[in-house]
Formats: structure tokens, sequence, C-alpha cells
């Protein structure tokens, strides 16, 4: 018997468990990044600390994630060995999953459930923190924004996995 696996079967499977290796907090819009080894994250609000954390109950920007990977593709276009996480100001470092495919699903960071909600954009602030050419190499690789669905407390080295629902019967 075969199965004949659709585009949609495809996309739904997504066994591979990623791993949380770096958080930072902006405390000040445009200013330093702190780096922590653990964040508390509450539902509908962000990461505590966090500029965006304050007043932007139901925002879809309430976490920022981006692939390590991605920051070595990066700075492989910009001619470096490596970027440092803070250089791309966003709130989660994640490894071992791919970002993308989380696309219209939940997603867990250790105990916190997050939403997908979009994709993060570089802004033009890339070509000066990164250098001449730092925006357009940035672009396709900035990651993406969650919601927080249920909050708690995040730590690096936490999995980062799809969260599970029931299996559909095949048809």
């Amino acid at each position: 018997m075969s199965i004949v696996q659709t585009l949609e079967s495809l996309m739904n499977f997504l066994p591979q468990v990623g791993r949380l290796d770096w958080i930072g907090l902006r405390p000040v819009r445009l200013g330093d990044i702190s780096i922590v080894s653990e964040a508390e994250v509450v539902a509908e609000r962000g990461i505590a600390g966090d500029h965006r954390f304050d007043g932007r109950r139901g925002s879809k920007r309430q976490v920022t994630l981006i692939q390590a990977e991605h920051l070595l593709a990066v700075a492989g276009m910009l001619h470096r060995t490596a970027l440092t996480p803070e250089l791309v100001r966003r709130n989660l470092v994640v490894s071992g999953i791919n970002l993308l495919a989380l696309k219209g699903k939940q997603f867990h960071v250790g105990e916190v459930l997050l939403e997908y909600s979009g994709p993060c954009e570089p802004c033009s602030r890339m070509e000066t923190v990164l250098g001449p050419g730092g925006y357009n190499a940035m672009r396709g690789h900035g990651g993406i924004t969650a919601k927080v669905i249920e909050g708690g407390t995040i730590h690096v080295g936490d999995s980062v996995q799809v969260r599970q629902t029931p299996a559909t019967p095949l048809a």
C-alpha cells in the first residue's frame, strides 16, 4: 500500500526539535541589549523587561525569534565569520528547527506556548549596525514574530517544538 503525501501533510509534519540558544531583552527602544539566561514570558504581553512588553497587549510582535543558522548565513554574505545575536536585535536565537515551517502554527519554547504571527523583516537600522549591505543580507533571514499564548519561564537550553495536535486520519 502506497501513501501519497499531500503538500499540506508535508507542511504539517515537523518532527525536528530545536533548542533555545540565546535570550536578549531590549529594555529601551534602540538601546543596548541585555543578555540573560532565563526570562519571564507573559501571555498576550511578551517578555518581561523588553521594551515591547509595556502597553503592547495583543501585539503581533510580542516576541521576535531568529535561527542561529541564519546568523551564519548573514555573516557569510557580509564576508564575516560570525555575527553576535545582539546585533540583529531579536529576543530569541534558536537552532535546529526551521522557524518559517512554524507559519500558521503554535509552538513551545520550554513551557511557554507561542503562535507564529509573521516574518520579522529587517529594518533600515541593519545597514548601520551590520555595515553596507546589512539590510539586504538580512532579507529573508530576519526570523519571525510570535504572540504569547501561554506564559512561563524560558531558559537557554529549552527545547523548541511545534505544538502536537491530534493526528487527522488519512483520506
